[in-house]
């Protein structure tokens, strides 16, 4: 998820409800008839009633079975006890590092499987996603819709992303929503796993909005971007371990009291990456291991 965004008029002190901005309107000249079907479509499902719970239904006896089916022969969790019991009404966001595509399917499908009653939210980018029939049948089938609001990568369509960001903090402000975010903005194709890349502000900001939501750090390593390989791993023994790391809820302290600015989005996003720094450590330490029986 890329969140760099610009500073805007409309972003509030911590705690105060923003003046948000509507993609739709933002993106009157720029977005395809197309891609403002399929905004319109997938925001409807994120509107309370019987259409979004019939999704957190589905995500939970469809959607997560096939992930713990593909991945629980490789997969290891820890800290798991750090993470405190939430309520339906809680909004989460999941902050962790981002090698593969596959990353906050493996965490979340986890709580799903067990249990977790939020409605998954990912920003993701807009190629494909949004503006193709196919993207659209790919986000039902694979997310129950999750994968929204969409990101744009062309500069002259910018704005759109200010007003996603908006669309983002508008939903977990609202409460019941797991968002997952990767503070890094892109994947890191880097050889070294632990090397992360520089954390981008626009995640900041979404702390800095939401300062009710419960912000649990982690830190993934493990899995690849060969969907059809990792699974055969997962069921021959061939598979690397997925070993995933969750800390305690981060804790920010007076940086959500200060007035919302670059600086301080940025000092946000990056205190978030420190934790995952820290669990990348733990990491290390649990991937030199003997795999547990």
């Amino acid at each position: 998820m890329s969140t760099e965004t610009q500073d805007t008029p409309s972003q509030a002190p911590a705690g105060k409800t923003p003046a948000y901005r509507d993609i739709l309107e933002v993106g009157k000249k720029t977005l395809t008839r197309l891609e403002r079907a399929q905004i319109r479509f997938v925001r409807r499902t994120f509107e309370p009633g019987p259409l979004s719970d019939g999704l957190v239904t589905m995500q939970r006896i469809v959607g997560s079975q096939w992930i713990e089916h593909c991945t629980r022969n490789i997969r290891e969790f820890y800290g798991l006890d750090r993470i405190p019991k939430l309520k339906k009404t809680d909004s989460v966001i999941l902050v962790s590092n981002h090698r593969s595509f596959f990353d906050m399917y493996a965490m979340t499908g986890y709580f799903v499987y067990r249990g977790l009653e939020q409605r998954l939210l990912f920003p993701v980018r807009s190629n494909f996603f949004y503006d193709s029939p196919a993207g659209l049948f790919v986000n039902g089938l694979m997310s129950w819709f999750a994968m929204y609001p969409p990101i744009f990568r062309e500069r002259s369509r910018a704005a759109l992303n200010v007003a996603s960001l908006d669309e983002t903090i508008r939903l977990v402000r609202s409460g019941g929503m797991f968002l997952g975010v990767h503070p890094e903005g892109q994947r890191n194709q880097g050889a070294d796993p632990y090397a992360l890349l520089p954390a981008q502000r626009g995640v900041g900001r979404i702390f800095h909005e939401c300062p009710n939501a419960v912000v649990i750090p982690a830190f993934i390593n493990g899995l690849g971007n060969d969907l059809k390989k990792q699974v055969k791993g997962n069921f021959d023994g061939t598979g690397e371990r997925i070993i995933a790391v969750f800390g305690e809820p981060i804790v920010f302290g007076d940086l959500l009291k200060r007035s919302g600015s670059p600086k301080v989005h940025k000092e946000l996003s990056e205190l978030s990456m420190q934790h995952v720094k820290k669990l990348s450590e733990e990491e290390r330490v649990y991937r030199s291991m003997p795999k547990p029986r």
